[in-house]
């Protein structure tokens, strides 16, 4: 029981936090409509069908990575306990921080499906953040914590946009480090 909580407090205090608890109170506080935006519709299917799709990237990708994390990373997505190992598997052999972009993806979508400006903005303004959060400073921590390994992964495997072909890391037991 212990395990499950060390898990899924990290997921309430972040993802939630960023993908529900930030937007709703957007939301609230612009009071454009009930939603604070308007409502989903199919005779504009374009907007709606586009966020759906974001959102379920999205969804998969932080899900994904999650339980990448807690499989071989040994760890948690929270920075106060991160994995023990680096992991170079699944996604991350195409994309280095595929659960920030499956959290932009869920934004960008919930922004489109319920066409809403003040999600637009929190979207490109929590992108925006980790852009610079993470080559200044958790970048160099993870060069700190695995060496070469990482060095060697970020030299090969992009910050966002993913690769078509899986990296695979000169020495394959590397991806467990």
């Amino acid at each position: 029981m212990a395990e499950f909580w060390r898990q899924v407090r990290p997921i309430l205090a972040l993802p939630v936090l960023v993908t529900i608890v930030i937007p709703a109170a957007l939301l609230l506080l612009t009071r454009r409509t009930r939603f604070g935006g308007r409502r989903p519709s199919l005779s504009q299917p374009t907007p709606t069908l586009a966020g759906l799709m974001l959102i379920g990237v999205g969804l998969t990708l932080v899900v994904r990575t999650v339980g990448l994390f807690v499989r071989f990373g040994q760890g948690t997505l929270a920075p106060w306990d991160p994995p023990r190992r680096l992991v170079v598997r699944g996604i991350y052999r195409h994309v280095r921080n595929p659960m920030i972009s499956g959290v932009v993806c869920i934004l960008f979508g919930a922004s489109a499906l319920l066409r809403a400006p003040a999600l637009l903005l929190w979207a490109l303004l929590f992108f925006t953040g980790n852009s610079i959060y993470l080559p200044r400073f958790e970048e160099r921590h993870l060069l700190d914590r695995f060496g070469d390994d990482y060095a060697a992964y970020r030299a090969n495997v992009p910050r966002w946009l993913p690769r078509r072909r899986p990296w695979q890391p000169p020495d394959e037991n590397s991806q467990e480090r």
